[in-house]
């Protein structure tokens, strides 16, 4: 295997892993290429069949090392940190120490029952199997195996009930309770604000976190950036830990528009903070912890008498669902919610668009029986176009 990184125009960097030293921490040799990138191929594709006879003995406990290094670099710190743990996970079962060479569809659905006797939800297994089988994806692109076996092997799913989501009710209550804790200064002002956009632009807290001033324009909102948290080692330094302004999750720009009451909020929320930062929802220099968001949405939610189990996320999941059932068509919300592919909306929110049914139902059956369809819109679906993460 190996990589081809460009260090400068004209100048690549090519690295390949040749094993494990005493102690077991990989090793690599490393080429510098100046040309073209072709020229860097040829000795990354020399390098690559010089080491195969090597590659038959890589376990999967090292292909997973390997893969977090070579993705590291391009995960946001919330992906590495799962990742992380997911690998951590991976290690304590058998199947690290088989020899990535060897692996078959049979060790994977042995893996899986394991995970299962031993109490592992589905949604655990599922996260461990997606890094184990992008981890070997990563190998065949490497040519260290010819089929993914992790993909080959079926991944058993119980029937789940959907979660549901907040009622209408509950999120008025909550927004309600959220102003008159700020009218008693006893959350911040711009607490009621931030719950608010996250029920109609359907934003992550990190995506509310980052927004700026200058990200809004008349009724029209640019969603182009994500807060991250930097945690330090230093228990002392963990409790101010480092913010940082990164790509949204899906490193997409999206504008949603906002109604016109949340645009008055803004206004008048705009005349206090604008000449305090650049943050929407903070003052001065520093913006606000996404954490911080989240304990508004506690402190209105228990105030509102809401149940505990609903979250601020779950602001997210009643914009779409609401959104889908009334009719709105999918791509549109997948515009709003920032997802990548309106097949992912549809998976997530298949119960909403099944809740939309009843109407087109009532619609197809006026006009058989020759009557005037009801004025409604209608929902318009798009076939899934494969995953997307």
């Amino acid at each position: 295997m190996a990589t081809i990184r460009q260090r400068s125009p004209g100048v690549w960097e090519v690295r390949a892993f040749t094993g494990r030293d005493a102690q077991g921490r990989p090793t690599q040799v490393s080429r510098t290429v100046r040309g073209g990138k072709r020229e860097a191929e040829r000795v990354a594709a020399e390098l690559t069949l010089r080491r195969g006879s090597e590659a038959g003995k890589v376990t999967v406990s090292e292909l997973l090392d390997l893969w977090m290094e070579q993705n590291t670099p391009t995960w946001s710190p919330s992906t590495l940190a799962n990742h992380k743990s997911r690998l951590v996970q991976l290690k304590a079962d058998p199947i690290a120490k088989v020899r990535l060479a060897r692996l078959s569809a049979v060790d994977v659905d042995r893996w899986h029952a394991r995970l299962a006797r031993n109490g592992v939800g589905d949604g655990s297994i599922r996260n461990q199997h997606q890094a184990l089988r992008a981890a070997v994806t990563q190998a065949v692109r490497w040519g260290w195996v010819t089929t993914n076996v992790v993909a080959v092997a079926q991944l058993g799913k119980r029937k789940q009930v959907p979660r549901g989501a907040l009622g209408e009710d509950e999120v008025r209550k909550v927004l309600a309770a959220a102003e008159e804790l700020a009218d008693s200064l006893l959350i911040e002002p711009a607490a009621p604000i931030a719950l608010r956009l996250a029920a109609i632009t359907g934003a992550r807290r990190s995506e509310l976190a980052a927004l700026q001033w200058a990200d809004l324009d008349g009724d029209r909102l640019t969603i182009d950036s994500s807060m991250a948290i930097i945690r330090h080692g230093n228990p002392e330094e963990r409790k101010t830990p480092t913010l940082r302004d990164d790509p949204t999750k899906t490193a997409n720009l999206r504008t949603v528009t906002l109604d016109a009451t949340t645009v008055e909020a803004l206004q008048r929320l705009r005349r206090y903070h604008q000449d305090l930062g650049p943050w929407i929802l903070a003052v001065g220099e520093r913006p606000v912890n996404p954490e911080r968001i989240g304990a508004w949405w506690r402190r209105a939610r228990d105030r509102a008498g809401v149940d505990g189990r609903w979250r601020l996320h779950d602001l997210r999941h009643w914009s779409a669902t609401t959104s889908i059932s009334r009719g709105h068509d999918i791509r549109t919300v997948a515009n709003r919610l920032g997802h990548a592919n309106p097949a992912m909306t549809l998976r997530v929110y298949a119960h909403a668009v099944e809740s939309a049914d009843g109407p087109v139902a009532t619609m197809l059956g006026q006009i058989l029986d020759e009557q005037e369809p009801d004025d409604a819109p209608v929902l318009a679906v798009i076939e899934p176009a494969g995953s997307v993460t």
